[in-house]
């Protein structure tokens, strides 16, 4: 039965890799430099994830956004970077995205903690519903193709990881090597320190978005660790091992052989 399966695997990868010219594919790596470094094992394991992803997800264009092979392709593999280490189930329970040109509003409603019904009606360039779709601006996933820190497929997705046990609070599930004590107190302790600097008006070393709420400190921290992740190790050292043992991985280490 385990050769059986194998051999499907490899068909399906085989034939839904062949849905996308070999250039599409060069063009949407070559666009993304956070995945410099990456070995022949990873990336291979990275271009599987991504037609998995393709295959299980529906990427949906909103606005008359005309949706290219290209950026089915950068939004993959943007999508299976966060669980290289992980796995496509992490990403279970929701089958869409929801693509907009630019930044979008929701405007749909939504429960506050008072237990109150609010309309977001905020711009937003990235979206992610609990039990629902991830929403992208196509706009902000361009950005996003530079080192500098942003990231809203990661971002977005890093919700998306920690929604797996509930609404998302700055803690996904746990691997059976770690702590969760551990985790509350390293990522609370620089959540906070986030928070100082954003009230005291300093420059701060991650987006300053990040002070909102833990769930919002633990998507704007995955960013960094992805994207640059030397500054997220230099400033919260303990926050860069947190999540080093979650997504099991070592960017740090990757971009410096990649660069």
């Amino acid at each position: 039965m385990g050769r059986l399966s194998a051999w499907w695997r490899s068909r399906v990868l085989a034939r839904e890799r062949r849905r996308y010219a070999q250039a599409d594919w060069d063009a949407a790596w070559g666009s993304l430099p956070l995945l410099a470094g990456l070995n022949p094992a990873q990336s291979i394991r990275l271009a599987e994830l991504a037609v998995l992803f393709l295959r299980d997800k529906r990427i949906e264009p909103a606005q008359g956004l005309v949706l290219t092979a290209q950026m089915r392709l950068t939004i993959a593999l943007l999508a299976g970077l966060p669980i290289l280490g992980l796995g496509l189930d992490w990403y279970r329970g929701w089958y869409s995205v929801i693509l907009y040109p630019a930044a979008f509003i929701p405007a749909h409603e939504y429960t506050d903690a008072d237990g109150l019904v609010q309309v977001d009606d905020q711009v937003k360039g990235g979206e992610a519903w609990e039990r629902g779709p991830v929403i992208l601006s196509w706009a902000d996933v361009a950005a996003g193709c530079r080192l500098d820190g942003y990231n809203v497929v990661v971002h977005e997705l890093a919700h998306k990881l920690d929604m797996l046990n509930g609404r998302p609070n700055g803690r996904p599930p746990m691997h059976g090597d770690m702590s969760g004590a551990a985790w509350t107190r390293d990522l609370s302790a620089a959540f906070a320190d986030l928070g100082r600097r954003v009230d005291a008006g300093a420059q701060t070393p991650l987006d300053p978005y990040g002070a909102e709420s833990p769930g919002e400190f633990f998507a704007v921290a995955s960013e960094a660790f992805f994207e640059t992740p030397r500054v997220l190790h230099a400033e919260y050292p303990a926050v860069y091992a947190q999540l080093r043992a979650f997504y099991r991985q070592d960017p740090l280490v990757r971009l410096g052989r990649g660069a």
